[in-house]
């Protein structure tokens, strides 16, 4: 019975580095070969195995405002309605586009700001 490519690289996968270290030893003497490029790519593979493949859910997200559209005024105007900015500060933020609307936000609320910006014609991202 032959083990298949995959079936060698989840094992490898599931190595500590140390176990990793010692098995690329055992093949450069077993086969007379130096493999000191495959030992960095072994250890970076299996301490990316050993932190574990999940990753953080994001918490706080960023409603960024890509481009105000065809109707500028109208979105200056919700823009003013969402943050409660003066009319100023809000015109300023819609110039300078692309920019930050909110950071450090609920999944929720970026999704409230971009539904209610892209009703009036912007375009919002939410990172």
């Amino acid at each position: 019975m032959s083990l298949s490519k995959e079936d060698i690289i989840d094992a490898v996968a599931e190595m500590s580095v140390m176990e990793v270290v010692e098995l690329v030893e055992a093949m450069e003497e077993k086969f007379g070969v130096q493999a000191a490029a495959a030992v960095a790519v072994a250890g970076v593979a299996s301490t990316a195995a050993e932190e574990g493949p999940e990753e953080e859910e994001q918490t706080e997200f960023e409603a960024v405002l890509s481009s105000f559209g065809d109707s500028k005024v109208q979105v200056i105007k919700a823009l003013r309605g969402i943050t409660q900015m003066d009319l100023k500060s809000a015109k300023a933020l819609v110039d300078s586009a692309p920019a930050s609307l909110k950071s450090g936000i609920s999944k929720e609320e970026a999704d409230e700001i971009k539904s209610k910006l892209e009703e009036v014609g912007a375009t919002v991202e939410i990172k």
